[in-house]
């Protein structure tokens, strides 16, 4: 029986048989003794995403008093959902996303809690997932960017629109009325220059 511990482009946490390409966390969310997810949703504001392998270090999902490891297709799919590269596991991958969330948001001497902050703010919605209007034509947003529309998630690629699903992406065009998934700020640092890791499904 697969654990509530994968993550939609809309934050949700379910359970699939899928593992994904990415892990990450929003802190402890569930409980060792069952495995099963707490109500909470999170329990800090900084929602990181993080390799799937370090250092030959091995961990039993949701079996200890720590951190809750929770699965995303790609990290463009942890972004949507409000996450951020890990500057601990991801190392030169956070910095590369501090410098151009710096340059795509015009601030300079970031501390990593406003940054979490302004994250923070941009994913939730009275504890909901915040959609946001799209700051460009769709078509024109940066690769990687995830919107919404009709109950169906879109990942942005080439100037092409890609449904996502727990097993990967197949082309499909969304419309008019999508909203942005994908945290203002950070489709910011994508026009900035950062470029998320996408699923293999994404490669078309």
């Amino acid at each position: 029986m697969p654990l509530q511990n994968r993550v939609t482009p809309t934050g949700e946490i379910v359970a699939s048989e899928h593992r994904g390409t990415f892990t990450g966390n929003r802190g402890i969310i569930h409980d060792p003794a069952t495995r099963t997810l707490l109500k909470r949703r999170w329990s800090s504001p900084a929602w990181l995403t993080c390799v799937c392998e370090f250092r030959g270090r091995r961990r039993k999902v949701m079996s200890r008093q720590s951190w809750t490891e929770l699965f995303f297709l790609d990290e463009a799919t942890a972004f949507a959902a409000g996450h951020r590269p890990c500057f601990y596991c991801r190392r030169e991958d956070a910095k590369r996303f501090r410098v151009a969330w710096e340059q795509g948001n015009r601030v300079s001497d970031l501390k990593v809690k406003a940054m979490d902050a302004v994250l923070h703010a941009e994913r939730l919605d009275r504890g909901r997932k915040r959609l946001h209007p799209l700051p460009v034509p769709l078509h024109q947003l940066p690769d990687g960017t995830m919107v919404h529309e009709s109950e169906e998630s879109y990942l942005v690629a080439g100037g092409a629109t890609l449904r996502w699903s727990f097993s990967g992406y197949r082309r499909a065009d969304a419309a008019g009325t999508a909203m942005l998934l994908t945290p203002p700020s950070t489709v910011r640092a994508f026009q900035a220059g950062y470029r998320p890791a996408l699923h293999p499904s994404a490669m078309v």
